[in-house]
């Protein structure tokens, strides 16, 4: 008994120096994110994909409650414009194309309630490459759904980090 307990103590004794590092480089695990608004509006059209899931990152993974757009908003996020697009990358010596970039590009802003910028319209856009083949059209069509969700999902922390970074007030002009 006493040498597990002896073999536990030099396992942890190993890995704290492993581990220190981390500490100093501000990594943390993706948890509940610190917003510096008690509450904000969402103003952007009802039960869109992008819409669904920052609002369920907002309520999940942050310390803010989502509140109709009013006096009670500390924060409005606007979205001016959510657009996807696919583009041939690549063609064969046919003129088929063999590779796509599939692209989607977010246009937003966050006002206070009285109209201030917190954080002035911005753009984000990301994208991922796809290749093609007329013979796995079927299972293209799923891979292209998952790469927009998951470049989706991407764009939605993007958004939360610059939230995150937004000040109330910061731009009292």
């Amino acid at each position: 008994m006493w040498s597990c307990n002896r073999r536990i103590a030099a396992i942890v004794l190993a890995l704290v120096p492993a581990l220190l590092p981390l500490s100093g480089c501000g990594f943390h695990l993706r948890g509940t994110r610190r917003l510096a608004f008690s509450t904000i509006a969402l103003k952007m059209p009802a039960n869109t994909p992008f819409g669904t899931e920052l609002a369920r990152s907002i309520r999940v993974g942050t310390n803010t409650r989502i509140v109709p757009a009013g006096p009670k908003a500390e924060a409005m996020f606007d979205l001016l414009g959510d657009t996807k697009d696919k583009e041939v990358l690549t063609m064969d010596a046919q003129g088929n194309a063999i590779q796509y970039t599939l692209s989607d590009t977010l246009r937003f802003r966050l006002v206070d309630p009285k109209g201030h910028e917190l954080i002035e319209p911005t753009t984000i856009r990301v994208q991922r490459v796809m290749s093609s083949s007329d013979t796995q059209t079927i299972s293209k069509e799923t891979e292209d759904a998952l790469l927009y969700r998951d470049m989706q999902s991407d764009l939605v922390q993007q958004v939360l980090d610059r939230i995150a970074a937004a000040k109330p007030n910061a731009n009292p002009h």
